[in-house]
């Protein structure tokens, strides 16, 4: 899990949230997911909060609003199936531009939208200041089993080699003259989905043997940086204090 490999996800920064140890940066985000989650879909302003501290961390890391909403892309099957709900509930309906929407319908596509991308947003944050290989050393201090560990490094490893191989297999697909873009040519990229699949399986085979060759004993090393203070805690999961506060006012108010 070389360094030298790029991270698409990662922005170096020289930030306080970048200096973060991994697993304060972890733990902050997955409480802080769960918060959000947990907050009723009907308290408008606590979401409209939530957003406020997660402009507070991007200024803090310098992270452009430019940068994360190309990578929201990832959201949309989540903004689709928020789309079709309006019209799929039944129940209470009421007329909107025209429509006939229910009104369970466009409460569960607020909710589905508003917490979808809350979470997105703060999965971005947290690959965006953390690199890929401080990752195990972050879950090993937060006493993560090693098999899942290995799990989650791999996964982020190998997702970027076949990033790379889907450029280079479309790359070579436009240099023979297709046009991956048309309907007629369907056949052909089932095609290319299906020699993807094979050749990143075999791929995995032959790296497989070589780490084995090295010694590799399923676990990945996790040699690192020393654990986080507790003066370093208090500071990191400040947003996540702030998102929990969020969440319990929204209960307690709505």
């Amino acid at each position: 899990m070389g360094s030298g490999h790029a991270q698409p996800l990662y922005r170096h920064g020289t930030s306080v949230v970048h200096r973060l140890p991994a697993e304060v940066k972890i733990v902050c985000a997955v409480v802080s997911v769960f918060a959000v989650v947990a907050t009723p879909r009907e308290a408008f302003w606590a979401f409209a909060v939530y957003l406020a501290v997660l402009a507070a961390v991007w200024r803090i890391a310098g992270i452009p609003l430019a940068w994360l909403a190309p990578r929201m892309l990832i959201e949309l099957p989540f903004v689709t199936l928020a789309v079709l709900l309006p019209f799929a509930e039944g129940g209470d309906r009421v007329p909107v531009l025209g429509l006939s929407l229910s009104v369970a319908g466009l409460h569960a596509a607020w909710g589905i939208l508003v917490k979808g991308t809350l979470g997105v947003l703060v999965s971005l944050t947290l690959a965006a200041t953390t690199p890929a290989r401080d990752l195990p050393v972050g879950l090993a201090h937060l006493h993560v089993p090693a098999l899942f560990t290995t799990i989650v490094v791999l996964m982020l490893r190998y997702l970027d080699l076949l990033t790379s191989e889907v450029a280079r297999m479309r790359t070579a697909r436009l240099s023979r003259g297709d046009d991956p873009r048309t309907l007629r040519q369907i056949g052909a990229t089932a095609q290319g989905v299906g020699g993807l699949f094979v050749r990143s399986y075999e791929r995995g085979e032959r790296v497989h043997l070589a780490m084995l060759s090295r010694g590799f004993t399923g676990a990945v090393p996790t040699v690192g940086a020393p654990t986080a203070s507790a003066a370093t805690w208090s500071a990191g999961l400040v947003p996540a204090v702030c998102a929990v506060g969020i969440a319990l006012a929204a209960w307690t108010f709505r």
